[in-house]
């Protein structure tokens, strides 16, 4: 499925008269240097993508990672074009989940085409972004796409991250608080989704390094681009770390808490078992009825008997009080 198509010519979008999946009377527009085709696609099938290989000389290694996606970020080299991949992330803030999909690039001095995987990675915002206030930028070529499209990305790398910090503070104060909780499960699938985050980030980081020191046919002009989305892909990855570290310790709190609260639970158990024991103990001694015990013949020794077990369970009470096992 062809999301979009257009040549660029002299840092503007051209108007063309052409077929979407016109592609021969596209790069016939690209006369000059610095012009060059953008073709978005979106899940396409074998077919779609064949042709579109066919008519950019695409090679097929690369046309089957990008048509059974689920691959690795990575930059590939292959003769006369280059082939990225980078993972798209949005999170469901009601799940706790990170949502994963995935843009393949073919990149050549004429043309970058956008292969789409996920229903969260629309590309548009980027390329109007790119049309409209970064124009100076499309003068660059096709390497300007693969910048803005990347940019766009990992800025949505950055609001995953801040749904994950308010997550994980969430937790932290559930796990310190008075409260009795069940966080392990959720400390548990935030650990997941910061993994969904590492996966994406940490193998993205060599790919735009390479472009940030000048691999390929990029401008000198646009490495000061890549090295600003490499210095964001660091610093997410500086904070997938702090998080997972704060999990770690969020979970050994909480397996703390549990203890604490066992023992609690065990001591309250302890006083309250104590507290019956010892009248229990009392009426065994009294109902033993030995022919020699003379409480039994006292008038008095039923009502001793009462106020002495009462006066034993009070005076167990206020001991238990206060040495806070009630």
């Amino acid at each position: 499925m062809i999301v979009d198509s257009a040549l660029y010519r002299a840092g503007e979008r051209d108007k063309t008269d052409c077929a979407p999946h016109d592609y021969a009377s596209l790069r016939s527009g690209v006369t000059e240097e610095g012009d060059f085709v953008w073709l978005g696609l979106y899940q396409p099938s074998q077919y779609e993508l064949d042709e579109v290989a066919e008519a950019f000389g695409l090679h097929p290694l690369a046309v089957e990672d990008a048509l059974t996606a689920h691959q690795r970020p990575k930059l590939e080299r292959y003769e006369g074009g280059m082939f990225l991949v980078v993972k798209t992330l949005w999170y469901v803030d009601a799940e706790d989940a990170v949502e994963t999909g995935e843009v393949a690039f073919f990149i050549g001095p004429d043309y970058v085409i956008t292969v789409r995987h996920g229903r969260g990675s629309r590309l548009a915002p980027a390329r109007e972004l790119l049309e409209t206030s970064e124009e100076q930028l499309l003068t660059e070529g096709s390497y300007s796409a693969v910048y803005a499209v990347v940019d766009y990305i990992v800025d949505g790398y950055v609001r995953v991250m801040d749904g994950l910090t308010e997550d994980v503070d969430e937790v932290e104060t559930s796990v310190f608080s008075n409260e009795r909780t069940r966080d392990s499960a959720r400390i548990y699938r935030l650990k997941r989704e910061l993994a969904e985050v590492r996966r994406a980030v940490m193998p993205l980081r060599e790919p735009v390094r390479r472009f940030a020191t000048g691999e390929g046919a990029i401008d000198p002009d646009l490495r000061p681009y890549f090295r600003d989305v490499l210095d964001h892909l660091s610093s997410i990855a500086e904070t997938v770390e702090n998080l997972d570290t704060l999990l770690s310790s969020a979970f050994e709190a909480h397996l703390a808490q549990l203890s604490l609260q066992q023992n609690e639970d065990m001591r309250k158990i302890s006083a309250g078992a104590a507290m019956v024991v010892v009248p229990t103990l009392i009426a065994g001694v009294y109902g033993m009825n030995f022919t020699h015990m003379p409480e039994l013949d006292w008038t008095f020794g039923y009502p001793f008997a009462l106020i002495l077990m009462a006066s034993v369970m009070a005076g167990l009470w206020i001991f238990f009080r206060k040495s806070g096992w009630f």
